[in-house]
């Protein structure tokens, strides 16, 4: 993605390797992590505490899932981001945060060059249903679920908002690398999105350039903050 996306949303080389000023992801589920990140989205965005939550959501699943969407979408090799494996920061500025690695174990298909060298981190499965599962079983189960799931107990967030977010950060990711997909764009997304347990929260339409047109189903809430933004396929702006 570099080069035509910007990607400040993930630390360089993609592997924290100095943990200093780093946050496991775990601590956004037990700790008090998630206060100071939604405290940070607040000041950064002026803006009422379930709205900087909102947005803050909105960031940190694009970032800190991407590893893994685009893992599988182009290379059918998926790091699986169990949150003591990701490792995040982040600032009452732009940009909001940052997310990395710390050293997850990466699942792939059997028949995958890496699987025949027996490398640590490196677990090979038979097929995709099974990398698939991997890839929810980490990322939504262990990951993502919890931190909605605490969002919505203590700001009383609609979790189809937040979900909603998540599917339009998987359909732009795969939207945006297009152009090194190994197959089709919207197959690709669609799959993700049915595995992820996320259909039905965005329209996707193919454009001529491989790339998609993502229509949300829900609101970020950024057309709330003090200068209001209106992001390109909310729901809002249809008739």
């Amino acid at each position: 993605m570099a080069g035509h996306y910007p990607v400040h949303g993930l630390a360089p080389g993609l592997y924290v390797t100095d943990r200093t000023g780093w946050t496991p992801a775990s601590e956004l589920i037990h700790g008090d992590a998630l206060d100071e990140l939604l405290a940070a989205a607040g000041r950064r965005w002026e803006a009422s505490p379930h709205v900087a939550a909102a947005l803050a959501w909105k960031c940190y699943s694009y970032w800190a899932s991407l590893p893994a969407v685009l893992g599988y979408a182009t290379a059918r090799r998926v790091p699986l981001l169990e949150p003591s494996q990701v490792m995040v920061t982040y600032q009452d500025r732009q940009p909001l945060l940052r997310a990395g690695l710390d050293d997850p174990e990466v699942v792939v298909l059997a028949g995958d060059p890496v699987a025949a060298l027996d490398a640590p981190g490196i677990r090979a499965v038979p097929d995709e249903a099974a990398l698939l599962a991997a890839l929810r079983s980490s990322l939504i189960d262990a990951h993502l679920a919890p931190i909605v799931d605490r969002l919505h107990t203590r700001l009383h967030l609609g979790t189809r908002t937040l979900w909603g977010s998540l599917a339009s950060g998987v359909a732009h990711a795969v939207s945006r690398t297009a152009d090194v997909l190994p197959g089709s764009t919207l197959d690709t997304a669609t799959t993700l999105l049915d595995t992820l347990g996320l259909s039905g929260l965005v329209d996707l339409t193919p454009r001529a350039s491989g790339r998609l047109e993502v229509r949300r189903h829900t609101c970020c809430l950024a057309f709330t903050l003090p200068q209001p933004r209106i992001c390109s396929g909310c729901v809002i702006t249809k008739a």
